[in-house]
């Protein structure tokens, strides 16, 4: 079994906290309201900024020529994310360049950029794979006809091409990681990040 599919397999704990958390459930039936989807789109689009400069960072200190490419591959797949959440923004009236970060966005951000700074590639790719893979999972688990006004977020995220890209950084990680304590606390801190994210999109 790779490194990541260990990783994904030893965190699938977290992952059913998200698949059963109210935000995921009301998307998957529709009933989520749509101010919380709007709060959620607005923090999403500052986290996303913050995801493609890990990228970036990581991109500078890329030791061969495929990597490179492979992370601006990466990059570009979050400038097709941020225009999904730009027409969301438009559609609702959400100011994304006026967003105030809550605290777990900020949490998130802060790991993945100070991860991104001072960390082992291996511990970078940790730390950023489960949210490409934990979405990529939701958007194959939930179905978009039943998600009413959130079909097309379910589709973004159930489309093979985000499986492909998905999987482009866990070739990375398998590729240039090793399975050691950093990078398997690096993956579990992720995936608790990516809940905590969620549950801030419907508390008051």
């Amino acid at each position: 079994m790779s490194l990541s599919a260990q990783l994904w397999s030893a965190n699938s704990d977290v992952a059913a906290d998200v698949l059963a958390h109210p935000f995921v459930r009301g998307v998957a039936d529709g009933t989520l309201p749509t101010q919380r989807f709007a709060t959620y789109i607005a923090q999403d689009a500052f986290f996303l900024e913050s995801f493609a400069r890990a990228y970036a960072l990581t991109l500078a200190r890329s030791r061969d020529t495929p990597t490179l490419l492979a992370l601006a591959d990466l990059i570009g797949g979050v400038r097709e994310e941020l225009g999904l959440h730009a027409s969301y923004a438009a559609s609702w009236g959400v100011d994304l360049a006026g967003v105030q970060p809550l605290a777990a966005t900020s949490a998130y951000t802060e790991f993945l950029l100070a991860t991104a700074a001072t960390q082992d590639v291996g511990v970078v790719y940790a730390a950023m794979t489960p949210c490409m893979r934990l979405y990529a999972w939701l958007g194959q688990t939930l179905d978009p006809d039943r998600a009413g006004p959130y079909g097309q977020w379910v589709r973004t995220y159930a489309d093979p091409g985000f499986e492909a890209i998905a999987r482009v950084l866990e070739n990375l990680l398998d590729d240039q990681a090793a399975d050691t304590p950093p990078v398997r606390t690096a993956y579990r801190r992720a995936m608790h990040l990516e809940r905590a994210f969620f549950e801030a999109a419907v508390s008051d």
